[in-house]
């Protein structure tokens, strides 16, 4: 064969090595973590061999049929450049036109060996992954770490299905979204999990499975399955658009699992999966029948093979040898006894060869025995079918089925099946007692019954540690709700339901407040279907309001928790309205709803006029009860809420109300959540050493590293928030090594105590800045990773904002100005759009300055005349001088005959607000600015005597890049 023909096994440039098909890039031989999006960019450049690519065919490339804003392909490029390290210059951007890749290439043919993996475009086994490590140990054998995963372990052999599982590895392999359909309990679940475990390897970024059963209402499935990936999305609506974007450079597999009862949502959830992520991104749904999602391939489940005629040998098929298996762990002892055989054949083929239906069979074959079994059975299906068994769905044949078990049923197990059927998800075995005991079904039958049950099949047994939870199939719920139907119990258990899980959250309510949020999810966390459940009857018109505004308001931190701020403010305005049919409301509950209004609407749908209305109720009825701690919850939240608008001034007011609130208390965090607020509205408003004061007090009374649980209450951790609020003081100050180490304490301790949003505010407010502003851009880079990771996780839009902005910043300080626009305009887009103005201003006086860095002088005039405007209107006073001096250096750069002297008169006022604060670092740059102006005019000695007392006071911080330009500048002006 020609070698020109011959498929390439890896490409190589430099120490890199490209494996296409694996989809792998190498540096001397280390996997490096590549994005699918980036992996795709490189190639496009690298099959150009040299040739100038542009913007518009690398999107189109990249993202076919899609349009997207060029600043995604410029995040790509980053990401690649950032994978090169010193070698960034592989990539060069031609200004106008596109990208070119400069490497020097080298082909690398397969060996014959390789050739068959080589083109190989989907996924496969032998696909290597960052998470799959193939070495040869001992014997050649191969070790893996597979990739991570929630699927269940298999707690027993998927039996007489491995031609299926085969169909649907290769399904699966050619197509994104694979559906299972077929009726209940033809094994849908069990298939899609058998394909996904041995589908593991070949997803870096995991398989993991959303179960949909547990679900009421449709509008839930995005956030089950954000839940299921492990993104917590914190604020904001969880739609299904913004649930895909945020996995979209991931490379996992996704089960969907029951989707049958939400089939529109799970088909809209599964199209944006498909239209926002790359190729790396993977679904297999299960459903009882198609989503009819744009892109899907249906998988029909067929039934297990049963043998067809009389006297065939039934051993081969699948559905004999399951029915044998189960038999045999149910106690009977079944061996290949040809007199047997053809009860046992008959058995599966009357049950169609329905893997629960024959499960469900084989569990009672050791009380009646195989061949009366079998005689039973046949009267069943005469007593339901009419002699046209054939003719039925196969969901009425699963419906006989069940029919059957129940009637083998004692009476109390009855009684206890469809009773057990108000539960919308697991149940311990106290809630059983609690909802279903009653004078005709004592308590010790509850117990004795749903052991039996358990034995037979009916109801599943999880067990967490210690203790035992139980829930029931969806197909076995909905039957037995059925029966609850007919019994005419249907409303007074679920009444029963709504109180005992009333009474549970009531319980709670204390704990949240108590024990670290870990531990209360555990045992709190899997019990929101069943809240859910409680508060849709309670709400319903059959229902009782009451119940639910009592449990809504028990179990509002449960959705605060879970992060479920949208289905929170759908709940608690359900409960509010409800409060108006209540003859004698309860103004306590009305006082936690509307704080928790407050915080739901303030998360979904931002600054707006509802939020502070909810919070002044809040307040009002806190006050008429005199319940000192709601007073704190919602001072912090009107707190909050002007902060967050730009009213430093009134924000600083009810931070002094709060801090005077909390002297009323024992409790002594309070006062430290006091001290800080203060002390934060205090440095917004341009006083750094007040601030200090208020946030040095906080550290020397707070608790070191330990469980805080004032994060629960507050929402973030008092420590490290002191911690980076200290450290941005202590800058401003002249203290850069001291900002520094704090910072760097405060990212320790919010990772030590493991709290997300703490960690966030840790790397955006304090660790990014700092070590930004003292020039080292290897920190900056290395925090800023971190951010962006954990906003993707989370979902929060604002962190998204600030990892852009900073990628914008470092982006610029590595010459690279065309992204820093790019990502520094994203961000500032992103940032207008959440409302969120604390610390908004300084970032556009970045932007001004990397706007006239790359020519745009006129842009950056604009912006920082918005941002000095801005903080003249709100008084943010803390970067006023800053702003003042970027404004000064931008207008000396316009030509005119007064540019010199207003840029000197703005100079001057820099300085002037940096020395009635106390800002020294301000100080030095507005010195710095106007010395560089008189050194152009020929006065070296004026910007001598005004530059070299500035730096005279300076005791530490000579390495970094302030101080360091300054000595530099000190030592031309001389």
């Amino acid at each position: 064969m020609d070698s020109a023909s011959q498929p390439p096994a890896s490409v190589a440039f430099g120490r890199f090595q490209v494996f296409p098909h694996r989809r792998e890039l190498l540096a001397e031989g280390r996997l490096l973590r590549l994005g699918g999006r980036a992996f795709d960019v490189l190639m496009a450049l690298i099959e150009a061999r040299g040739a100038i690519v542009g913007k518009d065919a690398l999107m189109a490339r990249v993202w076919p049929d899609r349009v997207v804003e060029e600043n995604n392909l410029q995040v790509q490029i980053v990401a690649l450049r950032k994978a090169f390290g010193a070698e960034r210059g592989l990539i060069r951007t031609i200004a106008g036109h596109g990208y070119q890749f400069t490497g020097e290439i080298r082909v690398i043919l397969a060996r014959p060996d390789e050739r068959a993996d080589a083109g190989v475009a989907p996924p496969g086994p032998r696909d290597a992954c960052p998470h799959v490590e193939h070495e040869a140990g001992s014997g050649g054998r191969l070790r893996e770490n597979l990739p991570p995963t929630n699927l269940p372990e298999p707690l027993s052999e998927l039996i007489g299905r491995e031609e299926e599982v085969g169909e649907i590895l290769n399904l699966a392999a050619a197509h994104r979204l694979v559906t299972l359909t077929g009726p209940g309990g033809i094994g849908k679940t069990q298939l899609a999990l058998s394909a996904a475990r041995r589908m593991l390897p070949q997803f870096a970024d995991g398989v993991w499975l959303a179960e949909f059963s547990p679900l009421a209402d449709p509008d839930l499935v995005p956030a089950t399955v954000a839940a299921a990936i492990g993104l917590e999305l914190g604020a904001g609506e969880t739609s299904a658009r913004r649930v895909a974007q945020a996995f979209t450079e991931r490379r996992l597999l996704l089960i969907m699992d029951t989707c049958e009862h939400v089939i529109g949502t799970a088909a809209e959830m599964a199209e944006a999966v498909l239209r926002t992520t790359g190729s790396g991104v993977h679904i297999i749904a299960t459903s009882r029948e198609p989503l009819r999602a744009e892109g899907e391939q249906i998988y029909p489940v067929p039934p297990l093979a049963v043998p067809a005629l009389e006297g065939e040998d039934p051993w081969p098929y699948g559905a004999v040898v399951l029915f044998v298996v189960r038999s045999r762990a149910s106690g009977m002892h079944v061996s290949e006894d040809r007199p047997l055989a053809p009860a046992i054949a008959a058995i599966c083929r009357r049950l169609d060869g329905i893997p629960l239906a024959i499960e469900l069979a084989a569990a009672r074959a050791s009380a009646f025995g195989i061949e009366a079994l079998a005689a039973r059975l046949d009267d069943r299906f005469r007593l339901l079918t009419g002699g046209r068994r054939t003719a039925l769905p196969r969901h009425q044949t699963l419906r006989a089925t069940l029919d059957w078990s129940y009637e083998l049923l004692a009476d109390p197990e009855r009684v206890l099946l469809r009773r057990l059927s108000a539960f919308a998800g697991a149940f311990s075995l106290e809630a059983a007692g609690a909802v279903a005991a009653s004078p005709e079904l004592a308590l010790s039958e509850v117990v004795e019954s749903l052991s039996n049950l358990v034995a037979k099949s009916l109801v599943v047994v999880e067990a967490d540690g210690s203790v035992a939870r139980y829930r029931l199939l969806d197909t076995t719920r909905a039957y037995a709700l059925d029966k609850l139907d007919e019994s005419g119990e249907r409303e007074p258990l679920a009444s029963r339901h709504a109180e005992y899980y009333r009474g549970l959250f009531e319980r709670a309510e204390a704990e949240w407040e108590t024990r670290p949020p870990a531990e209360c999810l555990a045992d709190y966390g899997r019990q929101i279907d069943n809240a859910r459940a409680a508060l849709d009857w309670a709400f319903s018109p059959e229902g009782d309001a009451s119940i639910g505004v009592a449990l809504m308001a028990a179990a509002l931190p449960l959705w605060t928790q879970l992060s479920l701020l949208g289905e929170a403010r759908s709940q608690v305005m359900r409960a509010l309205a409800a409060l108006d049919s209540i003859a004698a409301p309860d103004r306590r509950r009305e006082m936690l709803l509307q704080a928790a209004l407050a915080n739901a609407v303030l998360g979904t749908v931002g600054t707006v006029d509802a939020v502070e209305a909810a919070w002044n109720r809040a307040l009002e009825l806190a006050e008429e009860l005199d319940e000192i701690d709601h007073q704190l919850r919602a001072l912090y939240g009107l707190y909050l809420y002007k902060m967050r608008i730009g009213e430093y001034r009134t924000g600083l007011a009810f931070a002094r109300r709060f801090r005077s609130a909390a002297e009323k208390k024992a409790d002594p965090s309070d006062l430290l959540q006091g001290d800080r607020i203060v002390g934060v509205s205090l440095f917004l408003l341009g006083d750094p050493g007040g601030a200090r004061a208020q946030i040095e007090r906080l550290l020397a009374r707070s608790p070191g590293l330990r469980p805080r649980l004032q994060a629960v209450r507050f929402g973030l951790d008092q420590r490290v928030a002191a911690l980076f609020h200290l450290s941005r003081i202590l800058w401003v100050q002249g203290y850069p090594d001291q900002a520094v180490r704090i910072a760097a304490a405060g990212v320790d301790e919010a990772v030590a105590i493991d709290h997300p949003i703490s960690l966030c505010f840790a790397l955006a407010d304090g660790a990014c800045p700092v070590s930004a502003w003292v020039g080292d851009n290897s920190a900056t880079a290395r925090f800023i990773s971190m951010l962006s990771e954990r906003a993707e996780k989370l979902g929060l839009a604002i962190w998204h904002a600030y990892g852009l902005a900073w990628r914008g910043w470092l982006a610029d300080r590595e010459g690279d100005s065309e992204t820093a626009i790019a990502l520094f305009g994203a961000a500032i887009r992103e940032f207008r759009a959440t409302q969120f103005d604390l610390h908004f201003t300084i970032f556009l006086g970045s932007f001004a300055e990397i706007l006239t860095r790359a020519g745009r002088i006129a842009d950056g005039a604009a912006v920082i005349d918005e941002a000095v405007r801005r903080a003249e209107l709100t008084e943010e006073r803390w970067c006023y001088p800053e702003l003042l001096r970027i404004r000064g250096d931008i207008t000396w750069r316009f030509d005119g005959p007064d540019a010199a002297q207003l840029a000197t008169d703005l100079h001057m006022r820099a300085l002037d607000w940096a020395r009635g604060q106390g800002a020294l670092s301000w100080e030095l740059r507005a010195a710095m600015s106007l010395a560089r102006l008189l050194h152009d005019q020929g006065r070296p000695a004026d910007a001598l005597a005004l530059l070299q007392p500035v730096y005279d006071r300076f005791t530490e911080g000579f390495d970094t890049a302030d101080l360091k330009t300054a000595k530099t500048l000190l030592d031309a002006v001389r």
